[in-house]
């Protein structure tokens, strides 16, 4: 009997857990399969090992595990796999599927235009545009961004775009900031490359905070539940099927 088991990150804030939770059984809904559990990585409980051992109790001898995640990152390539492989270890007779983030996708850099368009307020010729991502020591996250940065410069060629992150790589999110400051733009957009709610979203508006309203600083929505998002999920949950049936 097949299992889905949702791996998502984790937080320290109710709200966050809430929204990502929500998420999750709203694409749920959308996949017809009887067995399937949420679980987290750190700092939330179940763990994935509690989620795992759920759906093995339940009669699932096939488990689909899907990183609840943006882009390929540490968490993706060391520590999900590290969890998956102690328990195998304990259900030998339960065969995995390991599926993949969503990754960079043309819908997904779409919602970001979309968010600036909601602020209501049109992009002066001068603006910035400051995309703000988690960071990550993993290489490939930067490249992603890059891509993401390129697409949105497709969607708009008028807009200056940059990219800076809140962790391990730079320009660091305050560096960026400050500096679109200095340079007198007449607006700076912040778009935060951000799955839910939680702590980074909470320190990027704290930053904009400090600058007490001037500078023409617009804090934009964080990708959230958009639609495009739940279809992506859906497709990476089906995609395993399609590899545990081969």
């Amino acid at each position: 009997m097949r299992g889905v088991l949702y791996v998502s990150h984790g937080s320290r804030v109710d709200e966050a857990v809430t929204e990502a939770v929500n998420f999750i059984e709203l694409v749920k809904n959308q996949i017809d399969v009887p067995l399937q559990e949420t679980c987290f990585l750190e700092l939330t409980q179940p763990n994935l090992s509690q989620g795992f051992q759920r759906l093995v109790n339940k009669g699932a001898t096939e488990i689909s595990v899907i990183p609840v995640l943006l882009l390929s990152a540490g968490h993706y390539f060391k520590d999900i796999p590290k969890e998956i492989q102690r328990n195998q270890q304990l259900y030998p007779h339960v065969k995995v599927s390991y599926g993949k983030p969503l990754g960079v996708q043309q819908r997904l850099t779409e919602i970001l235009h979309q968010r600036i368009e909601e602020t209501q307020m049109t992009p002066n010729i001068d603006a910035k545009v400051l995309i703000v991502g988690r960071g990550s020591y993993n290489p490939q996250t930067q490249k992603d961004l890059s891509t993401i940065k390129a697409q949105l410069q497709d969607i708009n060629i008028n807009l200056d775009i940059e990219v800076c992150y809140l962790a391990a790589c730079g320009p660091s999110f305050e560096e960026a900031l400050q500096d679109a400051v200095n340079k007198a733009h007449s607006q700076i957009f912040v778009v935060p490359y951000l799955w839910f709610t939680g702590i980074l979203e909470r320190h990027i508006a704290t930053t904009i905070d400090e600058y007490h309203g001037e500078h023409g600083i617009v804090l934009c929505d964080r990708l959230g539940n958009h639609s495009h998002l739940q279809i992506a999920l859906k497709e990476r949950v089906e995609e395993t099927f399609e590899t545990v049936n081969q």
